[in-house]
């Protein structure tokens, strides 16, 4: 008896303009990263990993290694190249990889919006109030030409982190720092293009399956008040008193996840304070505190409130779907001047993406807590991976000695763990199959399959990771024996 379930869903996640290559060249459709490559602001996207044209390299290497499911995005810049140009070519082409992906066993998982819109839609489209409406009319018509082949559907990738990085932390198109009040706009309007796109999608297929996914964070704020909003309606709450839930479900997540040190507690007090969300006089918290929070809040739409409620369906969340990496907020602050193991210092302010940490058995617990938050509901981990380091065309080492392959059979141990402990965790998928442009460089590799890049225009591929691990051939052997039942899988190497 398969030990992830019957059914059970596991493969890998990718994204277009990650892996398609040929966005933002002469001739090219153009998405909003497009005036920072043309600038150097990041490095050249390019052919990226050339799925575009060759789809079928990639997929049959995603069946080979036993995956059942593949996640992929379409790109509405390719699409919709020009205002009320629509490529039906590039929409026929899209739905023939989707063909392609079934006719190898494997289901596809489709994003509608990864990060990428049209250039000619501006860098702060989504801090515009109209924006959920056009986002919405795309959707309605792209859905049926790809609904033969698919029916469970993400309709906006991580909004935390496009907010986040967009307009906090300005690591992303448009670029903006600590616009907290925009910030909040924009994540007002990601989260009402979602109700409305979900309602689309179900209007053409009755049974699709449609979530939106977030980034694992333990900042309330910044994830699951997100999805609690999402699910007002369904959990009864009107919307006059959407603040005094608020306070109560920031107030559980605390108590499943309390902060470790006073750094984390602080981050999370400040978000608190900034949040549109919340009443003044917080439950627990004196006059100074209410202060704080009249001065720190700012009047910001709730058009998801009530878009929620004015949905065609109870539930606006058809399953749970989240990102895990490392959850912990306050771990991507580093304190500059840090001694590296492999001798000398690390004078970055940020955590890299190769130094993230590795949580399995946070993984597992995180499993079980939103199970408990949301009852009813099946989880989807939509991405799941590790990065480590390439520069100048050679690999390093992580700081912390964890390699792709032991990292893929602790963190599918990790689900089959929960799976066991009655958590209805119903897929997996793993980020990502190949190396691929990590938005704005080449240097970061997450694939199971590394690319060689000492030529830049052609695409070969490895049959390791970027390492020189078997990491496709660990998730194989891993994924085949769970399915059997076969637990010593987990078991590290002699």
């Amino acid at each position: 008896m398969s030990l992830l379930g019957e059914g059970f869903a596991a493969g890998v996640a990718t994204s277009g303009y990650q892996i398609e290559g040929g966005f933002n060249g002469e001739g090219e459709p153009h998405n909003n990263w497009s005036g920072w490559e043309a600038t150097g602001r990041v490095a050249r996207s390019g052919v990226a990993c050339d799925f575009w044209r060759h789809p079928a390299d990639a997929l049959d290497r995603a069946a080979a290694i036993g995956c059942n499911a593949f996640r992929l995005s379409v790109e509405w810049a390719r699409l919709e190249p020009r205002p009320g140009a629509f490529d039906d070519a590039a929409l026929e082409r899209y739905a023939e990889i989707l063909a392609i992906c079934v006719a190898r066993g494997m289901e596809p998982m489709v994003t509608l919006h990864h990060f990428t819109h049209p250039w000619w839609l501006g860098e702060e489209f989504w801090l515009r109030p109209g924006s959920p409406d056009v986002f919405a009319r795309h959707v309605a018509r792209v859905v049926p030409a790809l609904a033969p082949y698919c029916r469970r559907w993400v309709t906006v990738n991580e909004p935390n982190i496009v907010m986040l990085m967009g307009w906090i932390e300005g690591a992303c198109p448009p670029g903006r720092r600590m616009a907290l009040s925009d910030a909040f706009c924009v994540l007002d309007n990601l989260l009402t293009a979602h109700v409305l796109a979900a309602d689309a999608v179900t209007g053409v297929q009755r049974d699709a399956e449609v979530t939106i996914n977030t980034s694992s964070s333990s900042v309330y704020e910044l994830d699951r008040m997100l999805l609690d909003l999402l699910g007002l309606r369904d959990a009864g709450v009107d919307p006059s008193d959407v603040d005094r839930y608020v306070d109560e479900r920031r107030a559980v997540h605390d108590a499943a996840f309390p902060p470790r040190h006073a750094g984390e507690a602080a981050l999370r007090r400040f978000f608190a304070a900034v949040t549109p969300y919340g009443s003044e006089r917080e439950p627990g918290r004196g006059s100074a505190w209410a202060r704080l929070r009249g001065l720190t809040r700012r009047n910001t739409p709730r058009r998801a409130v009530a878009a929620a409620h004015a949905s065609t369906r109870v539930r606006t969340l058809d399953a749970v779907g989240f990102d895990w990496y490392d959850p912990v907020a306050s771990h991507a602050i580093r304190v500059p001047g840090r001694r590296r193991p492999a001798g000398g210092r690390d004078w970055s302010f940020g955590r890299a993406l190769w130094d993230v940490e590795p949580h399995p058995t946070g993984l597992r617990s995180w499993c079980a807590t939103e199970s408990a938050l949301r009852p009813g509901l099946p989880l989807w981990v939509v991405e799941n991976g590790m990065s480590t380091l390439v520069r100048d065309g050679r690999p390093e080492p992580r700081d912390d000695g964890m390699d792709r392959p032991r990292y893929v059979r602790e963190h599918l141990g990790a689900v089959a763990d929960a799976v066991a402990a009655g958590v209805p965790v119903r897929a997996y998928l793993h980020w990502s199959l190949v190396d691929n442009y990590e938005w704005g460089t080449y240097e970061p590799r997450f694939g199971l399959f590394g690319l060689d890049r000492s030529d830049p225009a052609i695409v070969r591929w490895m049959d390791t990771d970027a390492q020189g691990d078997d990491a496709a051939g660990e998730f194989a052997r891993v994924l085949a024996g769970l399915r059997a039942g076969d637990r010593s899988v987990l078991d590290p190497p002699p």
